[in-house]
């Protein structure tokens, strides 16, 4: 059996604020303890404290380029950034406020949410955490794209992604493999910021969306590179597919223990993986019942 360690919360709330990349609109988000085997929950504060959607799979919409979640008439957009940051500090339990329906922006990555939760520090909880160990090899294909849950070694939870833009080789082909823990995550993922190529960019502009985004919000990429905004890391891109991976997964709801290696995969087949998992191995974790 993996090695199990105990569920985690935050020790006391904070607050992080910014735009909406789509919607322009400003929100905060607060940080909140929760008790143990509640798991993320998403509260609009704007509606009410019953107007709640658990970070769980089940919730997801179908939606291209991020991850959506509704429960009923409640919905959260473009979680998927609090989602992997919470995960990948091994955050299991916390309640997240929320004022409008769209979470920031901020500057295209997770380093925001990041400083914001190691600035309150963590509360270890008394109740060992939920994992999934993969013991046999999933593989889930869409087109050129496919993703693979493989079982691991040494008990770790191990994220590679395969990027490759053929025709455009200002992005090219990219790779990351990292192992997943709070340190990895911190210095190697949270700061890898969403990406776009320029003519992207501009046909969402001229579908009304993300009108007020500049290049220093995000990199967005014409023939020669990223638009007045240097990269972090050679393969900025790979990594930044890898931290939207971690998130998408962690609405299983569950901390993996396995190796997931990814090729040009969507938001849509990882969620597709994350349901995959469920029905295979929740027998081995099971799950607290919703709210």
């Amino acid at each position: 059996m993996p090695y199990s360690r105990l569920q985690r919360t935050i020790s006391r709330s904070v607050a992080v604020g910014g735009y909406g990349f789509w919607s322009g609109k400003h929100v905060q988000v607060e940080f909140r303890p929760a008790a143990a085997e509640s798991g993320v929950t998403f509260v609009r504060d704007d509606l009410g404290d019953n107007a709640r959607v658990p970070a769980r799979i089940e919730y997801r919409l179908d939606v291209p380029r991020r991850t959506n979640l509704r429960r009923g008439d409640v919905q959260v957009d473009m979680v998927e950034h609090i989602v992997a940051a919470l995960a990948g500090l091994q955050i299991d339990n916390c309640e997240v406020g929320v004022t409008a329906v769209e979470m920031p922006g901020c500057d295209g990555s997770a380093l925001a949410f990041v400083h914001a939760l190691d600035r309150v520090g963590i509360h270890e909880q008394h109740e060992v955490v939920r994992q999934f160990e993969i013991t046999e090899t999933i593989r889930l294909v869409s087109g050129e794209s496919w993703i693979e849950a493989r079982p691991g070694r040494h008990d770790e939870y191990r994220v590679e992604f395969q990027l490759d833009y053929p025709r455009d080789p200002v992005i090219g082909r990219q790779a990351v493999s990292i192992g997943v823990s709070p340190e990895t995550f911190r210095e190697d993922l949270a700061g890898c910021r969403t990406f776009v190529l320029e003519r992207e960019a501009d046909a969402m502009v001229q579908r009304g969306l993300g009108v007020h985004v500049t290049p220093q919000d995000l990199l967005i990429f014409d023939k020669q590179g990223p638009i007045d905004n240097p990269l972090r890391f050679q393969n900025e891109c790979a990594r930044h597919k890898a931290l939207d991976l971690i998130g998408d997964l962690a609405l299983t709801g569950c901390e993996i223990v396995g190796h997931i290696v990814a090729y040009r995969s969507s938001h849509h087949l990882n969620a597709a993986l994350a349901s995959e998992l469920l029905t295979r191995f929740a027998a081995t974790a099971p799950l607290k019942a919703s709210a």
